[in-house]
């Protein structure tokens, strides 16, 4: 009861602080910023749907009353590919001059317009197989990222019952990492990766020996456990500011063109790495606690943490183990999703960790296999809801899910019913 108030206490404060508006996208958080004004016979087109791609970064803007849209881009060296949604247009109208897709880039100012001229005829559609198969496609590799992290988190929680607020910070974490060895020290990021993920492994020893496991030996509670991850989370946030900055930051090669596989469906090269990784650390651990003694003594704890004990298995050990995994995972999650935005900030874990916890939350609290489940669905429907709803608003289908399958199971997909009394 109490995680599930924490839980929407988070979910109301980040609604509710969202600055964004339907008509305004990214302008908070990158300094970049496209422009331009919808417009027939000198009538400004409301609810007109304009895409800005480039780079791996991939947004969507609807444009206000006044015809007029804003999106803030991570890159001002890159060319972007900014896209009119004919569909969302009055019937009859299209785009009359050259075409409904330009490519735009920044000249000496870090403001750009781009403005299509609209006139009266019939208007090419784009078959609605193909804008699915696109939206699945992103939402799986989305889901996969997801899933790290999630996974990691709810290892920690089946273990030790620590609702892990600072898990985010993790993410945030790996990123930073990455960026420090593969950007400012200039390692080849096939060695900066691996050093990020050792390094977050590394930390989370660390707070383990240093914060977690004495808290434990003194018998805190459930409850002040999570409030100190809350202040933990706070607190590291700010020191990556401070050593940081508040901008917007990237990792070499954020994006390729995207290449024909099969039928509509599209990936660039940056997509395909980052799926196949994230399948074959999902494996890797998926093997790990079914197949080994340390992967069946977490499931062990994870049951009965006491009766575990009792058998002779080493909790402290495991719990150990746990961390370091579930931290290591956080980070390669951190770096993949640099790609994935792109860019990297210091509250970039902040901003991913209600659907962390939604994805825990929604497979089965403290199964891995269920944050698995859970982050693929979550992944789906925030990518596939974008088809009919603003990107500003597209965790809402993830959340929608969360709440309509816990109230006809409330112990999640994959949990189990807690026995009372």
């Amino acid at each position: 009861m109490l995680f599930a108030a924490v839980f929407a206490a988070i979910t109301l404060s980040t609604f509710v602080a969202s600055p964004a508006l339907a008509d305004e996208v990214g302008t908070d958080e990158y300094d970049f910023i496209f422009s331009g004004n919808v417009k027939f016979e000198d009538k400004p087109l409301a609810d007109v749907r304009i895409t800005v791609e480039g780079g791996g970064y991939d947004a969507e803007v609807v444009t206000g009353e006044d015809g007029r849209w804003r999106v803030g881009v991570p890159d001002k060296d890159e060319t972007y590919t900014i896209t009119l949604d004919e569909e969302t247009l009055p019937k009859g109208v299209i785009v009359a001059e050259g075409s409904a897709t330009k490519e735009a880039e920044f000249g000496l100012t870090n403001n750009a317009t781009v403005n299509f001229f609209l006139g009266e005829g019939v208007r090419q559609v784009t078959p609605f197989s193909e804008q699915l198969a696109g939206r699945i496609m992103n939402g799986l590799n989305f889901g996969l990222m997801l899933a790290l992290a999630s996974i990691g988190l709810s290892l920690i929680f089946g273990t030790t019952g620590i609702s892990n607020f600072a898990h985010a910070e993790m993410v945030t974490f790996g990123a930073l990492m990455a960026l420090t060895f593969g950007v400012h020290l200039a390692f080849p990021m096939w060695i900066a990766i691996p050093i990020a993920v050792i390094l977050a492994g590394l930390f989370g020893l660390a707070q383990d020996i240093g914060l977690w496991k004495p808290m434990r030996k003194r018998g805190l509670s459930v409850v002040q456990l999570m409030i100190i991850s809350i202040g933990l989370s706070l607190g590291l946030r700010y020191v990556y500011l401070f050593f940081y900055g508040g901008g917007v930051f990237q990792l070499p090669n954020p994006g390729s063109t995207k290449i024909q596989l099969l039928g509509p469906i599209k990936l660039s090269i940056t997509d395909m790495i980052s799926m196949g990784v994230s399948l074959a650390v999902l494996i890797g651990v998926a093997y790990w606690l079914i197949n080994t003694r340390t992967g069946k003594a977490t499931r062990a704890i994870s049951d009965n943490a006491s009766l575990a004990a009792a058998s002779g298995i080493n909790v402290d050990r495991v719990v150990r183990i746990i961390w370091i995994l579930g931290s290591a995972l956080a980070g390669l999650s951190g770096v993949l999703w640099a790609y994935f935005r792109p860019g990297i900030r210091w509250d970039m874990g902040w901003q991913i960790l209600l659907l962390i916890f939604a994805a825990v939350v929604l497979g089965g609290l403290g199964t891995a296999f269920g944050a698995l489940l859970g982050s693929i669905i979550v992944g789906l429907m925030v990518e596939v809801s974008t088809l009919w709803l603003p990107s500003d608003i597209k965790y809402v289908s993830a959340l929608t899910v969360l709440i309509v399958v816990l109230l006809f199971r409330p112990q999640g997909i994959l949990g189990r019913r807690e026995r009372i009394g």
